[in-house]
């Protein structure tokens, strides 16, 4: 894909999480980065219509999350549904990439990695 067009999926798709979505305010970075994780891969799996595992409490509250993201990507940016898999996975690790960056690497909140918190 494009780098110009996967910068600006991902953009449009970011911006739905940060105004939507309450789980990018976990306190703690290592929480951050496991959510992350875990609700984009899963949302891939479920975009890919690929197997999603809900096998542990922890599990099943990511795919809950996940399966409110694809849902509304499907529903808010058609776009979405015609993406072959291989382009979606690179939209989807380009979010997380860029998620990871705001919401952790590159946050100024010194709460994410103050170890007394």
């Amino acid at each position: 894909m494009e780098e110009a067009l996967l910068k600006e999926r991902v953009e449009v798709l970011l911006d739905f999480i940060m105004k939507k979505c309450l789980w990018q305010f976990h306190s703690r970075a290592w929480d951050r980065e496991r959510q992350n994780e875990n609700i984009i891969q899963k949302t891939m799996q479920l975009l890919c219509g690929e197997p999603v595992s809900k096998d542990t409490p922890e599990e099943r509250c990511y795919y809950a999350d996940a399966a409110y993201l694809a849902e509304s990507y499907k529903r808010l940016f058609p776009w979405v549904s015609e993406l072959d898999k291989a382009n979606l996975k690179e939209v989807m690790q380009g979010l997380k990439e860029r998620l990871d960056f705001l919401l952790i690497t590159g946050s100024l909140n010194k709460e994410l990695t103050d170890p007394l918190y």
